[in-house]
């Protein structure tokens, strides 16, 4: 059965089950539900922990060995296949089907993977372990729902935080969950359960926010120019490549021209690879532009593509991270609710 991150919990007390599938790639949210899930193992008397790191070459017979064999003594275990790539291959797949069809009695079998793709949650592995046990997709908590998961999360810790600084919270720490948990227990660290408002949220917290291509796309086919402007320098100073910053720009671009020319939405998002909240943002973004507009912006990101290759012959050199916060803004402002 598929359960959400938050119903762990819950099914934890009700009792194990002998097969858990956790896959995404939000490190916090995997490593507490791993912890979970030893820690009621250990409860119930599993005693062993063994584990199996899939690497090339991994050898699939260690996984049917390993439940053939009876534990060192005798107590039940913990065996944590770890897969970060996702993909067991032809032997693999069937070896987890196998342990799946009769998963031994003194044994939880915990399987990690990354995130996994649409294809490949399809596949005949997937589903044997979905069937045998719990299957756990954990996905990014977005910006619109951080501030809600930081203000249950301080409850929860014992801190009384005030709504302006779970926000600020939530805007510096946005796509790093880790360093928005550690900035809370540091609070509880320096005030208690003393009330914390947006001075001391203020003093006490660190600019921790980790952002990619597509949350910097997002924010300007969104009409987010504040956003634009905090997470092109983040990506600046991560050393994001800037032809991936354009991609990502381009692409919505791109796909906005063709919505206002008369192409299928859901074509032109296909057609240019945008996906989620991206392609949501775009398909509104578009209707908010007439075609001319978009097209003129297309014809900017192709001035931003020579300049990130060196510029043209003959003019002087401009800066790459400029030219993309100057494109990037002037997407947020067709991207903007009248």
């Amino acid at each position: 059965m598929q359960l959400k991150a938050e119903q762990l919990h819950g099914q934890l007390r009700d009792g194990l089950t002998p097969v858990y599938f956790l896959t995404g790639d939000e490190p916090l949210q995997l490593r507490e539900a791993v912890d979970a899930i030893r820690a009621a193992a250990r409860a119930a008397g599993y005693g062993e922990r063994e584990v199996l790191d899939v690497e090339p070459g991994f050898d699939w017979s260690r996984l049917s060995s390993a439940g053939a064999n009876l534990s060192l003594f005798g107590d039940r275990r913990v065996l944590e296949l770890r897969m970060p790539g996702g993909k067991p291959g032809q032997e693999g797949s069937k070896a987890i089907a196998a342990w799946c069809e009769r998963p031994p009695e003194d044994t939880v079998l915990l399987v990690s993977a990354g995130r996994l793709e649409a294809a490949q949650r399809k596949a005949a592995w997937v589903k044997a372990l979905e069937r045998a046990g719990v299957m756990i997709q954990v996905w990014p908590i977005g910006a619109a729902e951080l501030p809600r998961w930081l203000a249950a999360r301080a409850r929860s810790a014992g801190l009384n935080v005030s709504r302006e600084a779970i926000a600020l919270l939530a805007e510096r720490s946005e796509g790093n969950l880790m360093a928005a948990v550690q900035e809370l227990e540091k609070l509880y660290l320096l005030h208690g359960e003393d009330a914390v408002d947006l001075e001391k949220m203020t003093f006490a917290v660190a600019d921790s926010a980790r952002h990619d291509v597509f949350d910097l796309a997002t924010a300007a086919f969104s009409g987010n120019r504040r956003r634009v402007i905090r997470i092109t320098g983040h990506l600046r100073e991560e050393g994001a490549e800037p032809v991936l910053v354009l991609w990502a720009l381009a692409g919505g671009t791109r796909a906005s021209a063709q919505i206002r020319s008369g192409v299928n939405a859901r074509e032109a998002l296909r057609n240019n690879r945008l996906f989620g909240g991206l392609a949501q943002a775009v398909e509104q973004a578009a209707r908010r532009g007439d075609r001319h507009r978009w097209e003129r912006l297309l014809v900017r990101c192709a001035s931003v593509d020579r300049t990130i290759k060196g510029g043209t012959p003959g003019q002087p050199a401009a800066e790459p991270w400029s030219e993309l916060l100057d494109l990037a803004v002037a997407i947020a402002g067709l991207g903007a609710r009248p």
